[in-house]
């Protein structure tokens, strides 16, 4: 099964050439957009079963054997990445299907918007199962230059402003990446993941570190990691309310998976195992404390992103299966969670006009189904008993617990704060704008609004706008599926840690790409 593997890129890459012929047609380019992903959805299915009952797959593109051809692989963790992206991905497409219809599509010009946003879709699948260096930077930089069209739509100063500050932090990592590309070829003569693990013991140790920070820093702007965070808060929210939905759910992830691969299979060894405890750490509390200080709420929501990508690093960073298990069930869980609520807060943006707390107000009554689709995933987000984001994070500190150093321990405890942390945060967005009636929105004090700060630039108060059925039934489908990875945490969890025990040496990922050896067998490229 073999050949289904390459399908995973070529549908939506197939289909945004589609949409793209057809233009003039709207309504053909969002039936090719939706099948598109329904498709790589089904295989990506198919592909996790196989997988997981069968064992890893590996397509030698064009005949070329490894590590001369381009080789693609699917393990359990990436075909699990593709089936959640897919769902996502999916699930955001209807949503701006419905914002699309109920607007005019001034928001988010179609003519561009399905054939770019399935480049988007190209790219982030391809990073996922690219077996070399090389083809995981050509799926950055394909997801990147889609990215970099939909956080300008509409052309806004804005969003100008926001994408251009995306676009020079982008072209920085995707310049270090590609450096520490050419630096890895000139030790090792290889770009082909499986063959790098094999040669890198044999560089001196100095040289590894080096190669190994290289790589760190330039997945580490991707995944927006302390203190290369800096560019997210700002770029997110000016974008349109699908756009912010899929960056924040999908972007950073593929950010993390890299770094993962870096941990487990490349650099496998502890050397820098205690500069990542630190950094998830501050991960975690900077991105926490600028939650707290946010009035705005895609702004409160892209802070919260930040630290809870603290969470999946520190589960990297133990260098335990256990740890690493408990990672994977963590970002299937915020890809779900964030993009939920982000999806919520432009419903609140249209149910009430704005996405400042100060600003909103009695919404619970003029819409009481968004108040239930956002307090759900805020709870989730929050890590209350028995939702998917208590459960991951009590996976993550019991690895902790394991792990038994005293950072460890530090870490257990600031992950509680944040927790605790998070959670106020998001209630207090919930009880302002849609508890707090909104005849007491002029002129209301509160502690609860004590110390916090608008958006740069922040918008008054816009004209509200219905809620289209495609848009409340796209989130709440997204809540369903939150609150179904709490019902089916036992099944998932379990594959969870398959894929991780798969992840705790470079030797099973070796045998996939070179079946039966512990050497390529090959000389130098």
């Amino acid at each position: 099964m073999n050949w289904l593997v390459p399908l995973v890129v070529l549908v939506p890459l197939i289909g945004a050439a589609a949409a793209l012929i057809l233009g003039k047609n709207p309504s053909a380019q969002r039936i090719v957009a939706i099948v598109s992903l329904l498709i790589v959805l089904g295989i990506g299915g198919t592909l996790l079963h196989l997988v997981d009952t069968q064992g890893p797959l590996a397509m030698e593109v064009g005949g070329w054997a490894a590590p001369f051809g381009i080789v693609l692989v699917v393990d359990r963790l990436a075909a699990l990445m593709v089936i959640v992206s897919a769902l996502v991905l999916l699930a955001v497409l209807v949503f701006s299907v419905g914002q699309g219809l109920a607007d005019g599509d001034n928001e988010t010009p179609v003519s561009i918007y399905y054939p770019t946003y399935l480049i988007l879709a190209t790219g982030v699948f391809n990073a996922f199962i690219a077996g070399d260096l090389f083809n995981l930077y050509v799926g950055f930089e394909i997801l990147l230059v889609a990215s970099f069209v939909l956080i300008t739509l509409g052309g806004t100063e804005a969003r100008i402003r926001a994408g251009t500050t995306y676009i020079v932090v982008s072209i920085v990592s995707s310049m270090l990446f590609l450096a520490s590309i050419a630096m890895i070829y000139a030790a090792v003569g290889t770009v082909n993941i499986a063959q790098i693990s094999i040669r890198m013991a044999d560089i001196p140790i100095d040289v590894q570190v080096i190669l190994h920070i290289m790589l760190l820093v330039a997945f580490g702007i991707k995944a927006a990691m302390f203190p290369l965070s800096f560019w997210l808060p700002d770029s997110y929210p000016t974008a349109p309310a699908p756009v912010t939905a899929v960056f924040a759910g999908l972007l950073t992830k593929v950010g993390v998976y890299a770094i993962i691969r870096t941990e487990t299979i490349i650099f496998p060894g502890p050397e820098l195992n205690i500069v990542l405890m630190v950094v998830a750490l501050l991960t975690m509390v900077v991105g926490v404390l600028g939650a707290v200080a946010q009035a705005d709420i895609k702004r409160l929501l892209s802070f919260t992103l930040v630290s809870h990508i603290g969470y999946m690093i520190l589960g990297v960073s133990l260098g335990s299966a256990l740890g690493t298990s408990a990672a994977i069930y963590y970002i299937v869980h915020h890809i779900v969670v964030q993009t939920t609520l982000f999806l919520g807060a432009g419903l609140i943006e249209r149910a009430g006009g704005s996405t400042s707390i100060t600003k909103l107000g009695g919404l619970l009554k003029s819409a009481p189904i968004v108040a239930v689709l956002f307090f759900i995933p805020a709870l989730n987000l929050g890590g209350i008993p028995p939702f998917s984001g208590f459960i991951g994070k009590l996976a993550l500190f019991q690895a902790s617990a394991e792990q038994g150093s005293v950072l460890a321990y530090v870490l257990i405890g600031a992950g509680a704060m944040v927790s605790l942390l998070t959670l106020y945060a998001l209630i207090r967005v919930w009880n302002m704008v849609f508890w707090r009636p909104a005849r007491d929105v002029e002129g209301y004090e509160s502690p609860l609004l004590d110390n916090v700060t608008e958006a740069p630039g922040g918008r008054t108060v816009q004209a509200t706008r219905r809620l289209p059925r495609l848009m409340i039934g796209a989130t709440a489908g997204m809540v369903v599926v939150s609150v179904a990875l709490t019902v089916f945490a036992g099944p998932l969890f379990a594959l969870s840690t398959r894929a991780g025990e798969n992840l705790e040496g470079p030797s099973t990922y070796v045998n996939i790409v070179f079946p039966g050896t512990s050497e390529s067998g090959g000389d130098d490229e």
